[in-house]
């Protein structure tokens, strides 16, 4: 019997419940699996007794990324772990869409500000988005006007201030029409795909909590969707192998795809909303304990 081990995180204000994981800790069970949900940083576990460890909900990470990439190190050390140690360190950096616009992947065009760096804003032309390179669920991210100038300049100091680099993006206008579009791989494979509401409201503060998922609904993804999502994986450094993976998608100015996010962390599955997936989920999990 393998013994997997599903990672989420300590419950806490800050943080979404995790809908999947018990359903998921239910089937791996009912297959034939020894699974538990165990804290990453909890201290009592023994991640060596597990044959697996699969990071799932760990939603508290992007304001503790260094302790947290530390402890994949440690597990990944002791046991298998999805996604591998080195994944999750790159991952964790929004500087990798640098690295797959160098590859050749169309993404959302990004500048980068670190702690120190000038801050320079758009002064003119369309909206622009202001984020923190660690982040998840929109936390600390806002959508600003060039008329708010002086509110987006405080927004990245109050970033810096707290060790963050801070990411500048034009706001995609195509999100209030189209959505965003997540298409999740497992094993390797297309699993199933979603599409969400635009996130960011004008005028909603950097500091106000976001529904990080608006109006979700199932999804077809187009070839094109595919074709991107799949020269985005094909970059990751090293081409390790990854159990899972989330490509978040939205359209240009040109109607054509581009990366906004690639998950390979602790992507939420959205398995409540497609739950003839789960069969699936299992089985690949059950595989790679075993292998």
């Amino acid at each position: 019997m393998v013994r997997v081990a599903l990672v989420t995180c300590a419950d806490g204000p800050d943080v979404a419940e995790d809908r999947d994981l018990p359903v998921l800790v239910r089937a791996l069970n009912d297959a034939g699996a020894q699974a538990s949900a165990e804290v990453w940083d909890d201290d009592r576990v023994d991640w060596a007794r597990f044959d697996l460890a699969v990071i799932r909900s760990t939603w508290d990470y992007s304001w503790r990324a260094e302790e947290f990439t530390a402890w994949a190190e440690r597990c990944g050390a002791l046991t298998r772990l999805a996604n591998p140690a080195d994944v999750v360190r790159w991952n964790t950096d929004k500087r990798y869409l640098a690295d797959l616009a160098a590859a050749g992947v169309p993404v959302v065009e990004t500048r980068y500000l670190a702690p120190g760096d000038l801050v320079e804003l758009p002064t003119a032309g369309g909206e622009f988005v202001v984020k923190p390179a660690s982040g998840a669920g929109a936390r600390f991210a806002a959508r600003y006007t060039p008329d708010e100038h002086d509110t987006a300049v405080r927004h990245v100091r109050r970033l810096h201030d707290d060790g963050f680099t801070a990411m500048v993006q034009p706001y995609m206008r195509a999100v209030d029409s189209g959505g965003e579009r997540a298409l999740q791989f497992f094993g390797g494979k297309p699993l199933h795909a979603s599409r969400k509401g635009p996130v960011l409201a004008p005028g909603t503060p950097y500091d106000q909590r976001k529904t990080a998922h608006p109006g979700l609904t199932r999804w077809t993804p187009t070839a094109d969707e595919l074709g991107v999502a799949e020269a985005a994986l094909a970059a990751v450094p090293g081409a390790p192998e990854l159990l899972y993976a989330r490509v978040d998608l939205v359209d240009g100015d040109d109607g054509r795809p581009r990366v906004m996010e690639l998950e390979l962390v602790e992507p939420n599955l959205f398995l409540w909303l497609h739950p003839g997936s789960l069969p699936a989920v299992v089985k690949r999990i059950i595989g790679a304990a075993e292998s």
